[in-house]
Order: structure tokens, then C-alpha cells, then sequence
């Protein structure tokens, strides 16, 4: 190719590419394309990320047309995401002033969603009120099919890694995580509520209690075999974390004195689920709700290291609890609990 027809494409393409000034895509888009810029990219590096993300056709001649436009020197590190028909002028834009970078926000399983509220706030700038009144959003409790047995989508904010465009509302976030644990909730599971003869709802509060209960997790299938059994046979299902709830804060250790107290998420005192999640449970959390272990167990109790051990009988039971107050003499730095189930 001459010169003068060189210069005649790359004036073609300039003028292709000038800037109509949007932003890049959410990453939550459709259509849309995430890709991550490290810290100290060099403009070549940024470029083949580009390609390998099919952003840009023509290396080398983007290449030239970010460097007309300063990207060699000004070149931002971050997260990006770009609409797959992006044009050059917005992705060179956007690299070259760190327009529309992107934040992660990992949500850990086992929060409250006071919790994810205040994460939020510190990590997000996402104001803790507004998140937590769009938790209890009338119109995202219908959507949900809980507005008549729920007061928050609490239990429905699917803990995962996201990545987000800056200045999120609440509402915003809300509907992101929402839509999250929708997306992780396949067909296959649906049809599984009539087996158990459960409702969705259900399915999540007891899932909240086996991820606030688990640390070990070979025994979720085991806790959720418990607490099934339990429930089939009338008996109480006495989970701590239900408890831990009820009081609204996070103590160092669970006693046998608050296991009283007044509230219907309190499981020592009232039969059945409580009246629904008390936590926000992962995909393998739900799934063990829904698909508990064929075991005839009705008590565990947890050792030191996080592991469960699993009694049929109450006299096992306190056989088990024996065992760990030993294991715990020998452990005395040990923070876990290993509480008594009252006699059935």
C-alpha cells in the first residue's frame, strides 16, 4: 500500500471514529464486554487485550490512532467494560482518562443484609439508608414473590464477586444482587419445591441457616439432612444462628442464657422456620437446602476445627457434646461453640 493510501484509510478511519460522547456500557450489559487493565500496561499490552476481547479488528492501525490521540502516554489502569460494537474514539477515551472504570465488590456468603448495607457504604459510597430501603421495596418483594412473607429481600442478595460502574444507587445495587440470585436459580430447583413440598421462600431460609451454621463444607448436606428431619417430625430445629440474629449483632459466643430470647427467629422457641432468612446464602447452600443427605440424624454439634459430629439419639448426642468440651480443654483458645440441645 502507497503512502498516499495509507494515509487516505487512516483519515477514513479517524473520521469513523470521532467521539459521540457515551460513556462505556455497564458491565452488567448484555452486550457488553469487561477486560482489566493492570497497573503499569504498556499502551501495546492494553492493545492486546483489546484484540484478544475482539474490541478492535486492526492492531496496528489502532494502534496508531491511540497513539495520535495521546493513549501511549496517558494510559489508565483499571476495569473497563465496552459495548462490543464500541467505537475506537470511545475505548481510547476512555483509557486515556479512566472514564466509566469499573469496581469490584465482592459480597462474602453469610451476611446480613445490615451487613451488605454497610459493606456497601464503605466500599461503594452507596448510602446504607437508601440501600437497605430498597431492600424492603413493596414492588422488589413482588418481583421476588415474597411481598406477603417477607419484609426485605433479605436472603435474596446473592453473595458473588461484581463488577460495577462507580456511584451505584441503592436501589441499583439491590436490583443487581436480586437479579444475581435469580440468575443462580435454575429451573431444575423449581421443580424440586414440589418434591419437598416447600416453598422457594422456605428453601432460602433454611439454606441461610445451613450457610450461617457450615464451616466444613462436606457437612452441609448433613446440617440440611438434620434440619429436614427435624421439621418432618414436628421436633425444634434449635439452630444458634437463628438465635444469633434474633439478638442483631454478632457475638463472641453463643450462651445458653440467650437462648431465650424473645423473637419468632428464635428456633429454641418456636416450632418450625422462622419467618425467613437470616442470612444471604450461596448456590451450594441453597442446593443442600433442596438436596439434603439421606441420613437419619436429628443433632450435630461442632468441634473445634469447624467439622460437625452427627448423633441419631439424644444420648449420642450428649456423647458428642462430651467429647468436644475435651477437645475444647485441650483447644482453650478455640471460639466455637458446642451447645447442648434441650431434651426432645
Amino acid at each position: 500500500m502507497s503512502r498516499l493510501t495509507r494515509g487516505l484509510a487512516l483519515g477514513v478511519v479517524l473520521a469513523g471514529c470521532r467521539a459521540r460522547g457515551a460513556l462505556p456500557c455497564d458491565a452488567t450489559g448484555v452486550v457488553c464486554v469487561t477486560l482489566t487493565i493492570p497497573r503499569g500496561a504498556t499502551l501495546s499490552a492494553a492493545v492486546d487485550s483489546l484484540t484478544a476481547h475482539q474490541l478492535i479488528g486492526t492492531r496496528s492501525l489502532f494502534t496508531v490512532y491511540a497513539r495520535l490521540r495521546g493513549l501511549g502516554r496517558s494510559l489508565k489502569s483499571g476495569i473497563y467494560a465496552f459495548r462490543q460494537d464500541a467505537r475506537w474514539s470511545e475505548i481510547v477515551s476512555a483509557l486515556r482518562i479512566g472514564r466509566g472504570t469499573l469496581q469490584r465488590f465482592t459480597v462474602p456468603e453469610g451476611l446480613t443484609a445490615v451487613e451488605v448495607a454497610d459493606l456497601a457504604a464503605q466500599e461503594l459510597g452507596v448510602p446504607r439508608d437508601s440501600f437497605l430501603a430498597a431492600a424492603r421495596d413493596p414492588a422488589l418483594l413482588g418481583q421476588l414473590g415474597i411481598a406477603a412473607r417477607a419484609e426485605s429481600a433479605e436472603g435474596y442478595l446473592y453473595p458473588t464477586t461484581y463488577t460495577l460502574r462507580p456511584h451505584l444507587s441503592g436501589r441499583e445495587l439491590v436490583r443487581l444482587m436480586t437479579d444475581e440470585f435469580t440468575d443462580h436459580w435454575p429451573r431444575a430447583w423449581q421443580a424440586r419445591l414440589d418434591t419437598l413440598r416447600m416453598s422457594r421462600h422456605d428453601v432460602v431460609t433454611l439454606a441461610s441457616i445451613i450457610q450461617s451454621e457450615v464451616r466444613y463444607a462436606p457437612d452441609r448436606d448433613y446440617v440440611s439432612a438434620v434440619y429436614h428431619n427435624r421439621l418432618r417430625q414436628g421436633m425444634l430445629l434449635q439452630a444458634d444462628p437463628t438465635v444469633v440474629y434474633a439478638m442483631g449483632r454478632r457475638p463472641h459466643r453463643v450462651y445458653e442464657k440467650n437462648l431465650t430470647i424473645p423473637s419468632p427467629y428464635n428456633t429454641y422457641l418456636h416450632a418450625g422456620l422462622p419467618p425467613g432468612p437470616i442470612s444471604q446464602p450461596d448456590s451450594a447452600a441453597l442446593a443442600a437446602a433442596l438436596y439434603p443427605a439421606r441420613a437419619p440424624f436429628l443433632y450435630f454439634v461442632a468441634q473445634p476445627d469447624g467439622k460437625h459430629i452427627f448423633s441419631v439419639s439424644y444420648s449420642e448426642h450428649l456423647a458428642a457434646i462430651r467429647q468436644v468440651k475435651e477437645m475444647q480443654t485441650h483447644a482453650p483458645r478455640s471460639r466455637d461453640r458446642a451447645l447442648p440441645a434441650p431434651p426432645q
